[in-house]
């Protein structure tokens, strides 16, 4: 679908929690991404690809890769060959983008091929990149991710935690950055998660269909319209988008003058404890996240408020689970503890 003519973000009824999950990621590339899990037809995917409204302008290198130019640890060997041979950087302004994989890509497709034949005989890597080079600085959106091959999941795993994808081949290899922000989507009906790509993600959004009537027939309505005349649907909320962006813009300049006191870690950290939650992986989400809800928010300081959010959202699929455990995480015992801390 033309890029003009995605369902804008801002008219989507309801979702709330889902909204502001992915609105967090863009703030804050760090938090991890986000699995959302849901019925079909509860608006993931459209929420998803209209994403790619609310992002801003960007300055990007002109390499393949679209490197940032501000940050010399993440060069691909190209920029970072010019810079240390004091060549310019020729940069270019672009914008964050919304990177599909289908469930169907081979492994080839998504980590990019080496031409050997090349390479041997004129000793030079000829590198065709693939989804993994593009995904890089942007947002990987994986829709039905549960249905993903086993090998890509792999790949996807061992990319997420290097932040480098590396393809060898015949005693050659090559690597190139690829920090991306990954979106999952997923029907739990149609088969779970490995465990091990569950936990990559830092947080998780659970949702239904609206139960309430009157906003059933928003959705209607508004879908009806869209469809009808899109042109004119988009228009109607190009005020809203604009002030959706300009609040994330404002967040992700507010982020780094958070300030966090030694009372919140602690509660934090006795949350996960309280909670029996492996590892620590939970408590770094959750303080990152509470700290963006807080810029996003428009505070100078993490809130009791901020971190029971966050704990809703990092912490539902990283509690140990007992075989007939649903892994919904009640509100009100993670307010209750917070209380008595």
């Amino acid at each position: 679908m033309n890029k003009k003519l995605m369902y804008p973000f801002t008219a989507i009824v309801g979702q709330e929690k889902m909204k502001e999950a992915l609105i967090l990621n863009i703030i804050n590339p760090s938090l991890g991404g986000v699995l959302i899990r849901g019925e079909k037809g509860t608006a993931k995917s459209t929420l998803v690809r209209g994403l790619a409204n609310l992002l801003e302008d960007r300055l990007e290198s002109n390499c393949e890769f679209n490197c940032n130019p501000e940050k010399v640890d993440e060069f691909c060997e190209e920029c970072l060959e010019k810079y240390r041979n004091s060549e310019c950087i020729e940069t270019h302004i672009g914008k964050m983008k919304v990177i599909n994989l289908p469930i169907s890509a081979t492994e080839d497709r998504v980590v990019g091929t080496l031409d050997i034949e090349h390479a041997i005989k004129t000793g030079e890597k000829r590198f065709e990149k693939g989804i993994l080079a593009n995904a890089n600085r942007n947002i990987l959106y994986v829709d039905e991710i549960n249905l993903l091959d086993d090998h890509i999941v792999d790949v996807l795993l061992d990319s997420a935690a290097m932040g480098v994808n590396t393809i060898e081949r015949e005693g050659i290899s090559f690597s190139h950055p690829a920090k991306f922000i990954l979106v999952g989507t997923m029907n739990p009906e149609e088969g779970d998660l490995r465990p091990q790509l569950l936990d990559r993600f830092g947080l998780v959004v659970d949702v239904i269909g609206e139960k309430d009537s009157l906003k059933r027939v928003e959705v209607i309505k508004r879908r009806l319209k869209f469809e009808a005349n899109p042109q004119e649907f988009i228009k109607e909320y190009e005020e809203e988008e604009k002030k959706l962006r300009e609040k994330i813009e404002e967040a992700k300049k507010r982020l780094k003058f958070i300030q966090c006191s030694d009372e919140i870690y602690e509660t934090i950290a006795k949350i996960s404890i309280e909670l029996g939650v492996d590892g620590h992986r939970a408590d770094m989400s959750i303080i990152k996240t509470a700290i963006t809800l807080a810029a996003f928010e428009g505070e100078t300081e993490v809130k009791k408020e901020n971190i029971l959010k966050a704990a809703m959202l990092c912490l539902p699929h990283r509690m140990r689970r007992t075989p007939f455990d649903d892994g919904i995480l009640e509100e009100s015992k993670i307010s209750k503890l917070i209380e008595e801390m």
